[in-house]
């Protein structure tokens, strides 16, 4: 069978035009960040799981770019989840024990070892033959490198223990050579069946290129001896990470929303996605004092990707137009079917983390 069906790209809605490039003063920032957070809690995150994880991080990300303690609402909510227990039973289930490996909170610690140990528990998370993590038995998939590698890296710093670092290394490193297309720079999705499907989703791109700036930060920051023997992962991480995001410069639309695709496939184009937009620019934002030469056009479409995914905030703080839980399609047009008309929790939490991010860039104005 051949050919390309187009229909539903054919009834893409415009985009929003950009907020304005004099619009992010830190006044409207901080009140824009203040309301997502508002709408992300009254939306409820009920379960310990991975939307629920971005957002924890998110709301993190906010408060300390504010200059502002550990938001208590995630301290209550991490001790509320620790008091009733906690099943991990994929990698999704590691997502919020970023937050956990973050709060001021020792009484915790238990739990963090919990979770860190269930990583290498034999017959827990499976692995392919390069010990890379797998999402589902026979597949590798970008989400599990933020899902899962974020919380390690925060982990191993919490725990000073230098191998759960290593661990989010390793990991990085390993989907890039799985995921990473080596002709363009951009991350596919997934594989299945060990064969790589070659469909370059938005979140996906978005959940590499964060956890890649999340492992810099964690392996340049002063003093951060845990990454004296981890010099050739970051130098493979900074590398990988620079083509990923001069790939998506590249091709990115004025607008800065990329398409569900960031390649615009046929079958996509148009088919607009803000939680991918705003989990990119955050991440192009934040490359810049990590990674050195970073291109200059890079930062200027982090900015346009977070002026173009900040643009769908709408009056109540609900991030619009962010995908609903995408499983890896085997083919494009999957990813046209995905519906985007309800609030997301991961929409919220990538809203906030491009929030963050443009707060403590040094363009932010006073």
């Amino acid at each position: 069978m051949t050919g390309e069906d187009l229909a539903n790209a054919r009834l893409a809605a415009p985009p929003r035009p950009p907020l304005p490039e004099t619009w992010p003063t830190r006044e409207a920032l901080a009140e824009m960040g203040d309301r997502v957070a508002a709408r992300t809690w009254e939306l409820g995150l009920p379960h310990w799981f991975w939307g629920e994880g971005v957002c924890l991080l998110g709301l993190i990300r906010l408060a300390s770019a504010l200059g502002r303690p550990f938001p208590p609402d995630v301290l209550d909510w991490l001790r509320a989840h620790a008091a009733t227990g906690v099943t991990v039973a994929h990698v999704n289930h590691l997502a919020p024990g970023a937050a956990l490996a973050m709060a001021p909170a020792p009484e915790l610690s238990p739990l963090l070892a919990e979770l860190a140990g269930w990583v290498h528990r034999p017959g827990a998370a499976t692995r392919d033959a390069a010990g890379t993590l797998e999402h589902w038995p026979g597949g590798i998939w970008a989400d599990t490198v933020f899902m899962a590698g974020v919380f390690l890296g925060h982990a191993g710093v919490r725990a000073a223990d230098p191998t759960l670092l290593r661990e989010f290394a390793d990991q990085l490193v390993g989907h890039a050579a799985v995921l990473q297309d080596p002709a363009t720079g951009l991350y596919a999705h997934g594989s299945h069946r060990g064969e790589v499907i070659r469909c370059f989703w938005g979140r996906a791109n978005a959940w590499t290129a964060l956890a890649a700036v999340e492992f810099l930060e964690l392996a340049t920051a002063p003093g951060a001896e845990l990454a004296n023997p981890l010099s050739a992962q970051v130098a493979s991480v900074r590398d990988s990470l620079r083509r990923q995001l001069t790939a998506l410069a590249a091709r990115q639309p004025a607008h800065g929303v990329w398409s569900v695709l960031v390649d615009d496939h046929p079958e996509v184009a148009g088919l607009l996605e803000t939680s991918a937009a705003a989990g990119i620019g955050a991440a192009m934002l934040r490359a810049a004092a990590v990674v050195p030469d970073l291109p200059p056009e890079v930062t200027a479409a982090g900015w346009r990707a977070v002026r173009g995914a900040l643009a769908y905030v709408e009056p109540d703080g609900t991030l619009a137009r962010t995908s609903a839980g995408t499983v890896l399609q085997l083919v494009p047009f999957g990813y046209s079917v995905i519906r985007d008309d309800l609030p997301q929790p991961w929409g919220q939490g990538l809203a906030l983390h491009a929030i963050a991010a443009a707060l403590a860039s040094p363009r932010s104005r006073p």
